[in-house]
C-alpha cells in the first residue's frame, strides 16, 4: 500500500461538515484540521496498481464543500 496526503480546502464554515463526510466514508487513516491554505490534511493508504487521481476523484474530491485539493505522493517512510 502505498501513503498519499491530501489537503483540502473547504468553502467558509464547513469543515467540520467536509470532516463528517469523509469519515463515514471511512477513506482517511487519518484526519486532521489544519491551519494556512488549505483546511483539512488526511492520510489515505492507497492498493498499488490502483489509479490513484481516479481514486480521489471518486472517493474525496465529489465531497460537497470541498473548493480545490492538492495531493502528495510518498516514496519511502524513515
Amino acid at each position: 500500500m502505498r501513503a498519499v496526503f491530501v489537503q483540502l480546502q473547504v468553502s467558509p464554515g464547513r469543515t467540520y461538515e467536509v470532516a463528517d463526510e469523509l469519515f463515514k466514508r471511512e477513506v482517511a487513516s487519518e484526519l486532521y484540521s489544519t491551519s494556512g491554505d488549505y483546511d483539512l490534511l488526511m492520510k489515505i493508504y492507497i492498493d498499488e496498481g490502483v489509479d490513484i487521481g481516479k481514486f480521489i476523484n471518486d472517493n474525496v474530491a465529489n465531497v460537497p464543500g470541498i473548493v480545490r485539493s492538492l495531493t502528495t505522493l510518498t516514496f519511502k517512510a524513515f
